[in-house]
């Protein structure tokens, strides 16, 4: 059984169905190389960050991590994973790292 099935498609589908919306090849591309760039960017000038609480830099990492899980295109079953690993969450918590970043 395949592991990577969009949310209300059955494993056995065809790839018409999981070319749809969020998870289509476009946006999993735009979250893997958002999520690539910004954990570069952390990485390579961590004093950026410096003045972000610990709370908060834990929910950009967490959209990193989760924009770096929907960018290789796999989609959990359970769906309390999948809403947290969501791409709209994603974007949203990559989007606070970016203004993170940009306001120091």
């Amino acid at each position: 059984m395949s592991a990577i099935v969009s949310p209300g498609a059955s494993p056995g589908s065809g790839s018409a169905s999981r070319n749809k919306g969020a998870y289509g090849a476009l946006p999993r591309l735009f979250s893997l190389l958002a999520a690539l760039g910004l954990s570069g960017w952390m990485f390579a000038d961590p004093r950026a960050l410096t003045h972000a609480g610990h709370g908060v830099l834990s929910l950009a990492m967490l959209g990193v991590c989760a924009g770096f899980v929907h960018g290789v295109g796999f989609v959990p079953y359970a769906r309390a994973w999948r809403v947290l690993f969501s791409p709209w969450l994603a974007w949203a918590l990559m989007a606070l790292g970016l203004w993170l970043i940009l306001s120091a």
